[in-house]
């Protein structure tokens, strides 16, 4: 609103149409800013270090708004202009001024309030680190359930701030180290429980203890990480480690590859050549391991020794045309980037196929979790030879797992997806030995429920480890046949109390084969067209748009529905998408905005035309967001429920893809599209872009949550301050 006021121009006929417009944008800001200004001074008075910061900002924010209101006031233009009223059109730089006021302030109250979220984790930190402190030290099974009860509800409150901050991150990559870190003190909580309540039963039992320790060190060093992420700091003054993923150091090298066709001198020969040195140096962890087959070992090797040879003639060639640019020599330069580029895609492709039929075939081996069923048998018969030879296996199992994940870690495309790796790789590490203690007190004590209940979980936790495995390698194909755009994903999945009450009492389920069958057609619609829509978004040039970045957001979040029809995805039940589409029907209410605004750019015809095709996105996302609140009881009415939200988010979908064509070919046919759209260079391949990382997603069932009514009002008020200005 405020850059429309900026941006106004100044026209010597004004009709009475622009001046109530211009009157309602400066009184909806005004409307908008004393809004947040109330949550602002509500939050202040809470947090009285920050109080009188927090009113200065407050005030001036107020005072920046009225301002607005004022200058926007064009009421008197309708009477003579004698009346000396000082307005937008008399005081244009009044309004600029007062807008930066106004933006400048706002800023201040949200790095301030930003600082108190900070502070409420850090003290929520501190709070669980000290109970589990006074939980080392316990005796007694009654002072334990005492002090475990508390414990409880202060990674409750911990595990709610930490979610409302990790959906509030930009980077993507401390959002997958954010959700890594809550996944660890979610599996912990339980493992916690039990491998206390069995170091108290059986006190002298030294791997009992082992194990107990484990959990303990596991939580800190989650709890540490996810301060650091909170607070941007690194423990000790640590510098944060570098990708070195060989698909990352393969797309960097291709960028300065295919930059010598702009620029001959950006670089040195020395430089390119210590590139594709640090990228062979790390095929050596395919070469190397005893798990990659010989067919693939030689084939990588065979395009390492053809890279190098690619390079030699590349550097050859470069030097050439750098004394001299003569037509065949730029001919021969830009034959050498193609052979280049061609060879490191075939390098990288090798590698794919190495590491993901590896992963493939393990995780199909390791399925039916023999080792594991034989540990649990083997510990109640209190064998403890046998316990031996089966935890040398699960050790063995361990390496290969390992092996598996900083392998396609290399070949991951994406940083969350790399971290994801990493993430999996710390969880088999620290779970093999763990089970390992847990199997050993079992077998010293067969006939103690406590002990098989404590190994019952650690298994537990290595099965679902290995199922999330299986998820994460679909994303890493899917990212490599470019089946997901380079877009972002939507996480921010709805809260239980924030955003629909009436969904707390709900019971999420999930579908079952027969139901996921019905619906896989559906979903199958559904998945096309959300490639259809990242088809026509890639076509913009300015990807920083406002109307494709709410596009792009929407096909993430359709394609997580979809991924949903097969019993895949962020979306485990039920109510996970239907939180999902409504927050998506949301995201289309403010799409048509944003057409609207790009209707403003156009002549009459073109005007009309796309305001009469945009406004259908309105009724079709109010249906959608009436469908998802409505409460669904039963089995069938569930079903039922799913399958009109799919259908509607399909319609929804189905009219972006006119919509988006007639948008850019309107633009483009007023003039102003000119570099709309951007045409593929000739010598480009059609590199396909890679997803962020959906791992990361807020789940709603994690450590048992209750929701905190006093802190999810606030932010809730807070957001909706924020949304009205941002309007």
């Amino acid at each position: 609103m405020i850059t429309t006021l900026i941006n106004h121009k100044d026209k010597p006929k004004r009709s009475d149409k622009t001046l109530q417009a211009i009157q309602r944008v400066g009184q909806a800001v005004n409307l908008a800013v004393a809004r947040f200004v109330t949550v602002g001074e509500a939050i202040a008075d809470e947090n009285h270090e920050l109080k009188e910061e927090m009113n200065v900002a407050c005030i001036e924010a107020k005072r920046a708004g009225e301002t607005i209101a004022q200058l926007t006031d064009v009421a008197s233009l309708y009477h003579p202009e004698s009346d000396s009223h000082i307005t937008i059109f008399t005081d244009k730089t009044g309004i600029v001024k007062a807008a930066r006021l106004l933006l400048s302030s706002v800023t201040k109250v949200l790095v301030l309030a930003d600082r108190i979220v900070i502070k409420q984790i850090i003290t929520s930190r501190n709070k669980v680190i000290a109970t589990m402190e006074q939980l080392e030290k316990v005796s007694t099974f009654q002072e334990f359930v005492q002090i475990f009860s508390q414990f409880g509800n202060e990674m409750v409150e911990f595990a709610h701030l930490t979610g409302d901050r990790q959906n509030d991150l930009k980077d993507e990559k401390k959002k997958a180290r954010m959700a890594a870190s809550r996944a660890v003190l979610e599996k912990c909580t339980m493992m916690l429980l039990t491998a206390s309540k069995t170091c108290l039963r059986h006190p002298d039992c030294e791997s009992a203890r082992i194990n107990k320790d484990g959990v303990f060190h596991q939580m800190r060093l989650a709890l540490e990480q996810v301060i650091e992420i909170v607070t941007d700091s690194r423990a000790n003054g640590e510098t944060e480690l570098a990708s070195i993923s060989i698909y990352s150091g393969i797309k960097v090298f291709k960028n300065k590859v295919e930059g010598l066709r702009e620029n001959l001198y950006f670089m040195s020969k020395e430089n390119l050549s210590t590139m594709l040195e640090v990228i062979l140096e790390h095929t050596e962890d395919f070469t190397d391991s005893a798990y990659t087959s010989h067919e693939h070992r030689e084939h990588i090797l065979e395009l390492s020794k053809q890279a190098k040879m690619e390079l030699e003639q590349l550097l050859s060639v470069w030097m050439q045309a750098q004394n001299q640019k003569t037509k065949d020599l730029m001919e021969d330069l830009e034959l050498a980037i193609l052979k280049m580029c061609q060879c490191m895609n075939e390098l990288k492709r090798e590698l794919h196929s190495a590491a993901t039929s590896l992963a493939a075939d393990l995780l199909k081996y390791h399925t039916d979790h023999m080792v594991l069923k034989a540990l649990k048998i083997t510990g109640v018969e209190g064998n403890l030879e046998a316990i031996a030879e089966y935890t040398c296996k699960l050790a063995e199992q361990k390496e290969q797992l390992v092996e598996m994940c900083r392998l396609l870690r290399h070949v991951s495309g994406t940083e969350p997806l790399e971290i994801t790796c990493i993430h999996a790789e710390d969880t088999f590490q620290v779970t093999g030995p763990q089970i390992i203690s847990a199997a050993e007190t079992l077998a010293l004590h067969p006939s103690s429920k406590i002990a098989k209940e404590n190994l019952e979980v650690f298994c537990e936790a290595w099965e679902s480890q290995l199922s999330d495995m299986s998820t994460l390698l679909r994303e890493i194909n899917d990212v490599f046949e470019g089946r997901r755009g380079e877009k972002r994903v939507y996480l921010s999945l709805p809260r239980p109390g924030k955003h629909n009450t009436n969904l707390k009492a709900l019971k999420p389920v999930k579908l079952d084969t027969e139901e996921q069958a019905k619906i896989a057609k559906l979903g199958l619609e559904l998945h096309l067209l959300t490639c259809e829509v990242d088809s026509e978004t890639e076509k913009w040039e300015d990807q920083e748009n406002r109307l494709v970045q709410h596009v792009q957001g929407m096909s993430s979040m359709a394609y997580s529905m979809y991924l949903f029809t097969r019993g895949e995805g962020l979306l485990k039940t039920t109510q996970d998408l239907f939180h999902q589409a409504e927050i998506f029907a949301t995201e289309g209410t403010k799409l048509a905005s944003a057409f609207h605004g790009v209707s403003d750019q156009l002549h009459d015809d073109g005007k009309r035309l796309l305001l009469l095709e945009s406004e259908k996105l309105v009724p079709m996302c109010q249906q959608l967001q009436i469908t998802a609140r409505t409460s669904a009881q039963g089995k069938s009415a569930t079903f039922t429920k799913v399958d009109a939200c799919i259908q509607r988010t399909r319609n929804v979908m189905t009219l972006l893809c006119q919509l988006l064509p007639l948008c850019c070919r309107l633009l483009r046919k007023n003039r102003l599209g000119n570099t709309c759209l951007k045409p593929a260079p000739p010598w480009k391949e059609n590199r396909a872009q890679t997803s962020t990382n959906a791992r990361g997603t807020e789940r709603t069932e994690m450590l048992g949550l209750k929701s905190l009514e006093n802190h999810v009002t606030n932010k809730t008020i807070l957001e909706q301050g924020i949304t009205a200005l941002k309007m």
